[in-house]
């Protein structure tokens, strides 16, 4: 589907097309979830060393007292 813009397009050009992607494998998956207090939240060393270690933060919540973190990297 083409995106729509309210910006004019110059005459004689054309807005450029949306790409296509196309994924042929079906890649796995690993999460991790790391629950932490109010009082003892990850500091950028628990966190860079994550890091190093392929976990991507993909969300937090947060419940209460609690600070629920979300990680994921691809599959072994």
């Amino acid at each position: 589907m083409p995106l729509k813009s309210d910006l004019p397009i110059p005459p004689g050009s054309e807005p450029f097309p949306t790409p296509l992607v196309y994924v042929t494998e079906n890649p796995t998956w690993e999460y991790k979830v790391l629950a932490r207090s109010l009082d003892d939240l990850p500091g950028a060393d628990e966190l860079n060393a994550l890091g190093r270690d392929g976990w991507e933060l993909a969300g937090t919540v947060s419940a209460a007292e609690q600070v629920y973190y979300y990680f994921k990297r691809l599959g072994k």
